[in-house]
């Protein structure tokens, strides 16, 4: 199995330098590149002086996360791509268990290793964790990770069928990753990972986590928790993704109760003091407007009717304090 660690840069140097040499060490079994979103630092020196053996493809543009992907992967031939933050550290041995799985399962198309915080190594980290769910209304969370509540790892999530794999570290064929059409260049970083999950099983595909592979993740690495940017594009991109895939005849009632919900997030972003993450919600309804008919004209295939494992996850969470 042709197997292509692709790690996407942009002025990552001290990452680089960080976690390259790991990733050479445990990844025997595949081919390294790493892919240079037009850095203004010398990350591109430093791969090539020091790393000799990875390819280097290298963008004229800051291309951001879905279309820096897209057009390296376009250049890549091999059977799977893993698409793999420069924040991640892989452990020894951490590709056999998913060589095996691919090798077991002819259908297996997408998959994600268990992803643990790099600062608090027992912990699950906030991007991945044990595998990604949705609730009815879009909302994102994993097995390990509620919302801000993290959980140790206790081997309590086994291998199993998910949702979503955190594009931190995803595996996917590459045959699939093409008919699918790849990552949505529109939504340049943040949920385009869940809409190619979403995509891949309305036609059928696979999304599996494995348990037995374990990466940690720092988090943050280009873009914080904290940012009314990511905040901004987690909003607009997650109603991009709901007009994308949602059974038609639910696409209105669900995206006009998840609009409902969104004025509440910005309610309590008011009470907590953080109106640039209101300013952010704004922002993103507006371009939820602005661009709504070119979205709904990216529906494709036979959109999967049960795609939520929990009704609503802000109720269960917020009001039933389940954790």
């Amino acid at each position: 199995m042709n197997i292509a660690l692709v790690v996407l840069n942009w002025n990552g140097r001290e990452l680089l330098e960080k976690f390259l040499p790991t990733l050479v060490k445990n990844s025997p079994e595949a081919k390294i590149y790493v892919v240079d979103n037009n850095s203004m630092d010398t990350s591109v020196a430093y791969v090539e002086k020091f790393f000799p053996e990875i390819s280097i493809i290298q963008h004229q543009k800051n291309e951001g996360f879905a279309n820096g992907y897209n057009l390296a992967l376009s250049q890549i031939n091999a059977n799977v791509y893993a698409l793999i933050n420069s924040d991640v550290e892989v452990t020894p041995n951490w590709l056999k268990p998913i060589i095996e799985f691919y090798k077991t399962n002819s259908k297996a198309s997408i998959v994600q290793p268990k992803i643990l915080d790099y600062k608090f190594r027992s912990y699950f980290e906030y991007a991945g964790a044990a595998g990604g769910f949705l609730d009815k209304y879009g909302y994102a969370y994993c097995r390990g990770r509620v919302f801000e509540n993290i959980e140790a790892d206790k081997n309590q999530y086994k291998s199993a069928p998910i949702f979503w794999a955190s594009g931190a570290c995803l595996f996917i064929k590459a045959k699939d990753y093409e008919q699918l059409g790849g990552l949505d260049g529109d939504f340049f970083a943040h949920y385009e990972e869940i809409d190619l999950c979403w995509r891949a099983q309305n036609q059928n595909f696979s999304v599996d986590y494995i348990a037995e592979s374990t990466v940690y993740h720092v988090g943050g690495g280009t873009l914080s928790k904290q940012s009314p940017f990511k905040t901004y594009l987690n909003f607009r991109n997650s109603l991009f993704t709901l007009v994308k895939n949602l059974p038609k005849k639910k696409l209105f009632p669900i995206i006009f109760t998840r609009m409902v919900l969104d004025g509440v997030a910005g309610v309590r972003f008011i009470f907590l003091g953080q109106f640039s993450h209101l300013f952010s919600i704004l922002k993103a309804h507006l371009s939820f407007y602005k661009n709504l008919s070119h979205f709904f004209n990216k529906r494709k295939g036979n959109p999967i009717k049960k795609y939520y494992n929990t009704k609503s996850i802000v109720f269960t969470h917020f009001l039933s304090f389940k954790k």
